[in-house]
């Protein structure tokens, strides 16, 4: 029998009989190691203990104190015991797929009858059964004929199909736990008792088309949450009901911020008070991208298609675009248009207006811009996915030797940004060349070493996402961190080789000759939108005073202090202060609790003895008690306070 040699973590190797399997690798090693582990990693990919290995490489054994493969097996294996819960309790259920997702997974079932709240307490009931069973989980590697006419055989229509998907020659591995089997490539645990039974939840059930086609079959897809342990989940869920409590969609609704309505599917209507916050954040970015060296432009919403075939994006992108077609006068056929999706290709034409110089460089131009996208109903959420949106968007004509200053300088300006926001903790994930791809590798090395040296001289820690840039180039993606530990993605700094040469972008070099700017497509917020979305639910709604739309509500006590009220609305007025009046016939109390709702910053309440002594008492949102101030001593702390980050 032919050896193969594996190689440990330690550096050390031995050499075993080819076809070894990773859990005879394990009782090689120790009794105690063979005992917990859980799966391996082969030359860096994640493998079931029960596969054999066939050649030499690289294998470290996991175990559960390994978190990632951990989780990932757990989870996994959480959604092949739902799928077989399911079908103990309704047999005629039709299973589908069920995929591992961030936090746990979900799995989509075929069922004539909506599953219930009661449905998933006794789906969670059986599933626990299932593990404290500890059924063996076992796998095998079946002929293509055979598999479809076992799922034949048991009237399972969508594994059939799944099979036909399945490119030929590659294996058709099939896993049991229990005598409940599945289609899967693995890898699994190797009992249901591995799985920990009281660190998951089933958490809600959603529609979802079969293969996320709308004209296939509508399924439901049930959704869990797991982790390695009890606490790790009551952690989770402990988060999860502060989100809800955060949910931008409900503050929207008790702040008065923003609508939506079937009358346009995911477009925003802002009200006064989501508008103020809207251009507060505006003023905001345009002050900072002034300072940076940004010159501000704007393009049109609606160009014709042969700019987006020109650009790619016709062919690449055209499901995503709405299309608009005009009868020009005396036109035989209509003019096809599209509303734009994104500004770049507009960018490149406003650079393109005369001829640029070397000493023009780097060109920085920025817009605020109006774009579309076509999102399927069912992906629309809030303010965080809409159809209509606006970007910070800019784009940076340079010559390759400038990059890593420019990347230096925008990382310098993200990270400000995302301070003066809020945001004190942000990761960055480096993605290199795909293996398609445009530009020779020449000046792919030259791209990913200036953004690896851009990212290292600031000092900053990153990861790197290997073969998982744009086509067009390298990239940056810059996710911050909220108040509760989410993350989002939102800025991102890209270099670009292929656009400019599409739209025939040029500048006269040094040497006098003709030579393609780079250019680097950037965001910091991503969209507004969304921005505003993620600032909602960061501050639960209690927005720092500079970007609260309603910082101030001077509340009577009494009807005799209302002449009071109304002149010290005005002078805050004067000082720049968003201040309203608030003389209803109600109780203080009252009002205090409708603007604290309503999530007002400051409340100053005013009564006779407010009046008598030219003070008032100042309330803020969520703190015990009021302080009682003169009226100059209180407009210049709120002066100060309501003065944007960058003009203090």
């Amino acid at each position: 029998m032919s050896q193969i040699s594996l190689t440990f973590p330690d550096g050390n190797s031995r050499d075993y009989p080819a076809g070894v399997t990773a859990a005879e690798v394990a009782a090689s090693i120790a009794p105690s190691l063979a005992k917990n582990a859980i799966s391996a990693n082969l030359d860096g990919q994640h493998i079931d203990l029960a596969w054999p290995i066939n050649a030499s490489g690289r294998i470290a054994i996991n175990t559960m104190k390994d978190a990632d493969p951990a989780l990932e097996l757990i989870r996994h294996d959480l959604a092949h015991i739902m799928a077989r819960a399911v079908q103990d309790i309704w047999p005629d259920v039709k299973v589908t797929i069920g995929p591992v997702r961030d936090q746990g997974w979900f799995y989509d079932f075929d069922r004539a009858e909506p599953f219930t709240p009661e449905d998933l307490g006794q789906i969670e009931a059986r599933m626990k059964q299932i593990i404290n069973a500890r059924d063996p989980v076992r796998t095998e590697v079946w002929d293509r004929a055979r598999a479809v006419a076992y799922y034949q055989d048991r009237n399972e229509p969508f594994k059939v199909e799944l099979i036909d998907r399945i490119p030929e020659g590659e294996d058709l591995r099939m896993y049991w736990h229990g005598d409940w089997q599945d289609l899967c490539r693995g890898p699994h645990l190797q009992n249901t008792g591995q799985v920990p039974a009281d660190a998951f939840k089933l958490t809600h059930v959603a529609g979802a088309y079969w293969l996320g086609d709308a004209s296939r079959p509508m399924l439901q897809r049930i959704y869990g949450v797991a982790f390695r342990n009890r606490d790790d989940l009551k952690a989770h869920m402990t988060m999860l009901e502060e989100a809800a409590k955060r949910d931008h969609r409900k503050l929207g609704r008790e702040m008065e911020l923003f609508h939506f309505q079937e009358e346009a599917p995911g477009m925003v209507f802002w009200h006064p008070n989501g508008w103020t916050v809207y251009r507060e954040l505006e003023a905001y970015m345009r002050r900072r991208l002034i300072r940076a060296g940004y010159k501000e432009i704007k393009t049109p919403q609606v160009v014709d298609r042969i700019l987006w075939e020109k650009s790619g994006h016709w062919e690449a992108y055209r499901e995503n675009m709405f299309i608009v077609e005009v009868d020009e006068e005396g036109a035989k056929e209509k003019r096809i248009n599209a509303l734009k999706p994104m500004n770049c290709p507009c960018h490149v034409q406003v650079y393109n207006q005369g001829l640029k110089s070397y000493r023009d460089l780097p060109l920085r131009l920025a817009e605020f811009g109006s774009c579309h996208r076509y999102e399927s109903s069912g992906s629309m959420h809030g303010l965080m996915r809409v159809r209509g949106f606006v970007q910070d968007d800019a784009h940076i004509f340079c010559t390759e030797d400038q990059i890593q200053a420019e990347c230096a300088g925008f990382i310098s300006l993200l990270s400000s940004v995302y301070d003066h926001l809020g945001f004190a903790k942000f990761d960055i994930k480096l993605s290199t060349r795909p293996d398609v791809r445009v530009g020779s590798d020449e000046i792919w090395d030259k791209a990913e070493a200036a953004l690896k040296g851009a990212i290292e001289h600031l000092g900053l820690p990153y990861e790197i996402n290997e073969g998982d840039g744009a086509f067009y180039g390298p990239k940056l993606d810059f996710k911050l961190t909220d108040a509760i530990g989410r993350e989002w993605q939102c800025g991102t700094f890209q270099c670009d080789f292929n656009l400019p040469d599409r739209l025939d972008a040029e500048y006269i070099g040094e040497d006098g000759h003709k030579h393609m700017p780079v250019m680097l497509h950037r965001a910091v917020l991503g969209s507004f939108e969304r921005f505003i979305g993620i600032l909602i639910e960061n501050y639960a709604g209690k927005m720092p005073l500079w970007l609260a739309p309603r910082q101030v509500v001077v509340a009577s006590i009494v009807s005799g202090a209302d002449t009071y009220v109304h002149e010290v609305v005005e002078t805050l007025r004067a000082a720049g202060i968003r201040a309203e009046a608030d003389t209803r016939n109600e109780k203080i109390n009252y009002k205090v609790r409708e603007h604290s709702v309503g999530k007002v910053p400051v409340i100053m309440a005013v009564g006779m003895k407010e009046v008598e002594e030219r003070t008032v008492s100042v309330r803020r949102l969520d703190k015990q008690g009021s302080e009682s101030l003169t009226l100059e001593m209180a407009m210049q702390a709120l002066v100060a306070e309501a003065t944007p980050p960058d003009l203090r």
